[in-house]
């Protein structure tokens, strides 16, 4: 069993969309994939279906029912806010052991790949002390960094492979997801992102239409996962 987990350098950036993809793609080829959120803010209990383990469960072809996404997103709060003041908010504190816990369990009980997507961006609180960060530190599996094309990006990028580096995380790649009207192109987006990036490969992902396939750039990030 292997396991991957899916950040990004902020909130709706596109994790769920690489998450579900890579899903897809994986399935689609013939291999064993499973998925969990383990925390979701933002949570709307009266719209669960539209919500992104919901978004998961469809990729991973399996029932879209509350329970199922009760299974594989057990931290879930209403507040659209970092988690560490959803939690707050609802008077029921997020305890990181039990995250790492749940975790290590769900890689111990699967087969193929697993994908672990976090919460919010690299540096979002958790609870009072610890981060995102924390967490792929203390569970230590390759690391997929999702990032876009918006003006800004750059900096918010490298910011987050730099602090990445510190901790001796395993980059496996880094996705750029396609930004709406953004004043730079995609293209130079990456390449700009290369040129600093050492020797992490960093992957185009285009906003396509309806109908169209990201095809290569997720065969690219499946075979840089394993």
């Amino acid at each position: 069993m292997s396991a991957v987990f899916i950040t990004a350098t902020g909130t709706d950036i596109g994790k769920t969309f690489v998450t579900a993809g890579l899903i897809r793609h994986i399935a689609e080829s013939g291999g064993a994939i499973a998925a969990i959120k383990p925390i979701v803010s933002g949570f709307d209990p009266d719209a669960w279906h539209t919500s992104d383990p919901a978004v998961l469960l469809a990729a991973l072809g399996r029932p879209v029912a509350l329970v199922e996404v009760e299974a594989i997103s057990p931290w879930r709060f209403k507040a659209p806010l970092s988690p560490d003041m959803a939690s707050r908010r609802e008077g029921r504190l997020i305890v990181f052991p039990d995250v790492v816990e749940f975790c290590r369990k769900s890689i111990a009980a699967n087969r193929g790949v697993l994908l672990i997507e976090g919460v919010g961006g690299v540096m979002v609180p958790l609870d009072d002390r610890r981060t995102v960060l924390d967490l792929m530190s203390v569970l230590r599996i390759p690391v997929v960094l999702v990032t876009g094309s918006y003006v800004g990006t750059i900096s918010h990028t490298l910011t987050a492979l730099e602090i990445m580096a510190r901790r001796n995380l395993d980059l496996a790649a880094v996705v750029v997801s396609e930004s709406k009207e953004s004043a730079a192109s995609l293209e130079d987006t990456v390449a700009a992102i290369a040129r600093f990036a050492d020797a992490i490969d960093v992957i185009a992902l285009p906003r396509l239409s309806p109908g169209a396939s990201n095809h290569a750039a997720f065969a690219c990030l499946a075979e840089l996962i394993g």
